[in-house]
């Protein structure tokens, strides 16, 4: 699930911020793409992520 969210999260930053990052140390861009990916991961997709496995258990299950 991690992947799930990481992996487009951050291909979506690069793009949106790319020509801005490129003028960054490779130190200075990692860190401002962690500072915003790392919120949008923990609070706004790995909830909707975990929900989406709630119900997809619970429906097989039943």
């Amino acid at each position: 699930m991690i992947w799930l969210a990481v992996f487009p999260t951050l291909t979506a930053l690069n793009l949106l911020l790319g020509d801005w990052l490129s003028d960054l140390t490779p130190v200075v861009r990692t860190f401002v793409l962690a500072t915003i990916a790392v919120p949008i991961v923990i609070y706004g997709l790995m909830p909707q992520l975990h929900r989406l496995r709630r119900h997809l258990l619970t429906r097989a299950a039943g």
